[in-house]
């Protein structure tokens, strides 16, 4: 089921390109006039947003009839697979596809790129992450992509986890003291994470009693330095400088978790397209 916000969000994409009618598909059709169509996959892709696809046509026209051919997560060979059906009036569908095909094709794209940095990780204990560095209003679209392609999710929201970034620490005063503080007052229920950018900081994080430690902008033999040195007395996240060509060094190196934030911030839209 779609949150309220996601729903707000559709609500928001169809008003700015329907909000003041079709007036092509209108001039062309009756208001009884209806057709079927497909929505085809034109590349390799992974598959996700389905069930925004099928909302964003019932908004059109709830006599809409959305058949879903595949699941999200589905991986695509891009010979036209058939992704889903609609039938319906003519008017409706062709006024939705425009807005379903945005959703459908942003979502797939970073289910897509998620996949592929999973696959490269393959054989190691790292566990691919996003970050929230989302489309603003995307937050819950592209963290559900993320999912589709293998990834885990990172914080949700400010509110998700205490994770003490360069700022805080140079405000603070240091790492120690952003700790220290931060165990002092967060919730307790909530695991510390520091970011570190230098080795020397590790041993300072541990001691105030951070317990997962993100190893911000090292390369993958300082990583390893940084996971022998932890030696299991916390969780070992990397980020900064990552991608596909580089993150299999990361990986091997160790650590528990590899955040991207590519996955949502610089996706491609793939090419999927509706067809009568």
């Amino acid at each position: 089921m779609l949150t309220p916000a996601v729903e707000a969000l559709i609500a928001l994409a169809l008003e700015e390109d329907l909000g003041r009618g079709d007036v092509t598909s209108e001039a062309i059709f009756g208001a009884t006039e209806s057709s079927s169509a497909k929505i085809v996959a034109k590349e390799p892709l992974t598959v996700c947003g389905l069930e925004v696809v099928a909302a964003v046509f019932a908004r059109v026209d709830r006599e809409t009839r959305f058949s879903a051919r595949v699941a999200d997560g589905d991986v695509m060979t891009g010979k036209r697979d058939v992704v889903c059906v609609v039938e319906g009036r003519t008017r409706a569908l062709l006024s939705a596809e425009r807005t379903a095909l945005n959703f459908l094709q942003r979502m797939s794209g970073v289910a897509t790129l998620t996949a592929r940095f999973v696959a490269a990780v393959e054989g190691t204990r790292a566990r691919v992450c996003d970050t929230r560095k989302t489309a603003p209003g995307w937050r819950a679209l592209d963290k559900l992509a993320v999912r589709a392609g293998g990834g885990a999710n990172h914080r949700a929201d400010l509110a998700a986890g205490v994770l003490i970034k360069d700022n805080h620490v140079a405000a603070a005063g240091g790492v120690k003291a952003a700790v220290e503080r931060a165990r002092a007052r967060a919730p307790h229920s909530l695991r510390i994470e520091v970011e570190v950018t230098e080795l020397a900081q590790i041993e300072e994080a541990l001691v105030a009693g951070a317990e997962v430690i993100l190893l911000d902008n090292f390369d993958p033999p300082k990583v390893k330095l940084a996971v022998d040195q932890i030696a299991g007395r916390a969780l070992i996240e990397v980020s900064g400088g990552i991608n596909l060509d580089t993150i299999g060094a990361f990986a091997a190196a160790g650590p528990d978790r590899i955040s991207v934030g590519a996955l949502t911030h610089s996706a491609r839209a793939v090419d999927l397209s509706l067809e009568f």
